[in-house]
């Protein structure tokens, strides 16, 4: 028993990985920017610094930053993560989730802190596209497979 195309098939089927990844990094890129977008958009602005700290990068966090998001391709081998801080801003996660009142140490010892309400903007902003950005990167993965199936 012999199968026609079976060469043109497998040669196929080993093109489909690297179109699929191509795909997906561009659907995670497009989906990362927007929910930065939405992140900067409700994040409270006093200097603009917290908001300037927002960001995304393929791979791991970078040094200081919190508030983490982190997204992989079915594959694993593509990992985007959304962060917010960095060596100046390291309150992201005060601002997220807010304080309790508590007593102060370090410079202000003894003194009380009456909290802080929460302000949330980093979790809203991913809850709210990541239905968006997973349905983007379905559509990805089988925009590519019609590419490599056309011959792309």
């Amino acid at each position: 028993m012999t199968v026609q195309g079976l060469d043109r098939l497998q040669r196929k089927l080993k093109r489909f990985p690297m179109a699929v990844e191509q795909e997906i990094r561009a659907a995670m890129e497009a989906s990362a920017n927007e929910i930065v977008a939405l992140m900067k958009t409700l994040v409270p602005v006093d200097s603009g610094e917290l908001r300037e700290s927002i960001g995304w990068t393929f791979g791991d966090r970078p040094r200081y930053s919190q508030a983490i998001v982190t997204a992989k391709s079915p594959n694993g081998n593509l990992v985007l993560t959304i962060y917010a801080g960095n060596t100046r801003v390291r309150y992201a996660h005060l601002v997220e989730f807010g304080s309790s009142p508590h007593i102060n140490g370090g410079q202000f010892a003894g003194t009380q802190h009456p909290g802080t309400a929460a302000a949330p903007f980093f979790f809203p902003s991913f809850r709210a596209l990541r239905r968006r950005a997973k349905s983007r990167i379905t559509r990805a993965v089988n925009k590519a497979a019609k590419k490599v199936a056309a011959g792309g």
